[in-house]
C-alpha cells in the first residue's frame, strides 16, 4: 500500500519585484501553512520521504508544516523537478520514488497538482488551492504501478478558518 499527499504551496506576495522561483509566502500563506500542518499533525500518523519544489514559496510552505509533524530532516529533500507546472515531472518523481517508502509527502505547484490529484485520485476536483492537501492511497507495492487509487483526505484552508 502506497499513500501520497499533494500539498499545493500556500499563497505567494507579488509584493516584491523577484523572479518567479524566489517569491516569498504573503502573511495569508505563512497563516495557512500553520493552520494546515496543525491539523495534518492529528491526521497523518506516518511519513516515510517528504519531497519540495526548490522554489521559496514551495520550500517555506513545506518547512512550515513538516515542523508541525516532526519530520525527521533526514527524510526531507528539495526536488528541482518538483517546479513543474505542466506534471510530466512530478509524475516522473513519484513513479520514480524508493519502494521503500510508503507515505509520501510532496510539496509543488498548480496546474500540475490539480491535474494529478484529478488523474489519480477518484475524486475530481476544480481546483487545489493554496495549501490545499489531497492524500490518495494506492493498492500497489511499487510507486512505478500506481494508477486511480483512492482519495483518504482533502483538506483546504478555507475548512479550518
Amino acid at each position: 500500500m502506497k499513500t501520497l499527499y499533494i500539498i499545493r504551496h500556500a499563497k505567494s506576495s507579488w509584493e516584491f519585484d523577484l523572479e518567479d522561483h524566489k517569491r516569498p509566502l504573503n502573511k495569508r500563506g505563512l497563516n495557512d501553512a500553520d493552520l494546515i500542518g496543525k491539523e495534518l499533525k492529528t491526521r497523518i500518523t506516518t511519513v516515510d520521504r517528504v519531497l519540495s519544489s526548490d522554489a521559496v514559496r514551495a520550500k517555506t510552505t513545506a518547512q512550515i508544516i513538516t515542523d508541525h509533524l516532526d519530520i525527521d530532516d533526514q527524510i526531507f529533500s528539495l526536488e528541482p523537478k518538483l517546479y513543474d507546472f505542466s506534471g510530466h515531472q512530478v509524475v516522473e518523481v513519484i513513479k520514480s520514488c524508493d519502494n521503500q517508502v510508503d507515505t509520501l509527502l510532496i510539496f509543488g505547484h498548480n496546474h500540475a497538482f490539480t491535474s494529478i490529484v484529478n488523474l489519480y485520485g477518484n475524486q475530481m476536483i476544480d481546483n487545489l488551492p493554496t495549501a490545499g492537501v489531497v492524500g490518495i492511497q494506492f493498492d500497489v507495492d511499487d510507486w512505478s504501478d500506481i494508477s486511480v487509487g483512492k482519495n483518504i483526505l482533502t483538506l483546504f484552508p478555507k475548512d479550518l478558518r
